[in-house]
């Protein structure tokens, strides 16, 4: 049974099997987030081309369409331009953890089993400069202490002109406070960023949050260990988009944990080396569905 994500999120049936979707992002862009029923989520769905075509498919794109980044957990992002319509998606994968592009000839994926995936689009008026561009983001807790979510409103609004005021942000299935507990070296990553007391309170909590939608993981001890939090990534994602412009009201959070739910997503703190991989991709463009 698939668990229940927030208001604004409806999972969809697809050839590859069941995805969410962002209902406010479904008129700007063409976009899903992956579950572990495709093949990108067996063990080896990583490395196989069998599991890319069944992502770029769902996009009605080829593979040699699906722009993919080697993800580093930095903030580099890579640009694709849609007057770069003839050059092809290069072979090699740049390193970089952030896919900006307004050419809807391609489909920009990143993959997770924990991380943050962000997808975002501008909802200007067509003729505008930055009509059509969209984004797909990858944050773990190493790209959210290094403010991933500003530095993707910024590749956008420096590429597009968009203004960040006209973004709209869909977070995806991620591991939640209910489950992810992390070490002083974290909360010391965030603290020497310069992020305030306030936040660094609200991102990191004592205990565990589970709710009637993510109860914590089976595995998580219930024993506390001294200088150990439980980090709340979407509340981190979020914040720092609205730090950087994106007004709150065109944020949407599934608030889906991947280590909640073993049967529908990949979870590497789950699962460990095993685990596979989940997918968000988005295409600039009108909806196809």
């Amino acid at each position: 049974m698939l668990p229940q994500p927030t208001d604004a999120f409806d999972w969809v049936q697809t050839a590859g099997g069941a995805a969410l979707v962002c209902r406010p992002l479904t008129s700007l862009a063409p976009h899903l987030f992956t579950t572990r029923r495709w093949t990108l989520g067996s063990r080896t769905g990583e490395e196989s081309g069998d599991a890319w075509d069944e992502v770029a498919e769902a996009m009605q794109v080829d593979r040699s369409h699906l722009l993919r980044v080697h993800q580093v957990h930095g903030t580099t992002a890579v640009v694709r331009r849609a007057n770069q319509i003839a050059a092809p998606v290069p072979v090699a994968r740049p390193d970089a953890d952030i896919i900006v592009s307004n050419d809807c000839s391609v489909a920009l994926a990143i993959q997770t089993a924990d991380c943050v995936p962000l997808l975002i689009s501008y909802r200007a008026e067509r003729g505008d400069a930055g009509s059509g561009a969209v984004v797909a983001a990858h944050a773990g807790w190493r790209g959210l202490a290094a403010r991933l979510p500003g530095a993707a409103v910024d590749a956008v609004t420096r590429a597009f002109g968009a203004k960040p005021s006209d973004l709209v942000a869909a977070i995806g299935p991620s591991i939640g406070a209910c489950c992810y507990e992390v070490g002083e070296d974290v909360r010391r990553r965030f603290e020497r960023a310069g992020f305030s007391a306030e936040q660094l309170a609200r991102w990191f909590a004592g205990e565990p949050h589970p709710s009637n939608r993510n109860p914590s993981m089976p595995r998580l001890s219930p024993q506390r260990r001294a200088n150990h939090w439980f980090f709340d990534g979407w509340a981190a994602a979020r914040e720092q988009l609205i730090a950087a412009g994106v007004p709150a009201q065109q944020i949407y959070s599934s608030e889906l944990c991947t280590a909640s739910h073993a049967d529908v997503f990949c979870s590497y703190r789950r699962d460990g080396a095993p685990a596979g991989r989940l997918a968000a991709v988005i295409r600039a463009g009108r909806s196809i569905r």
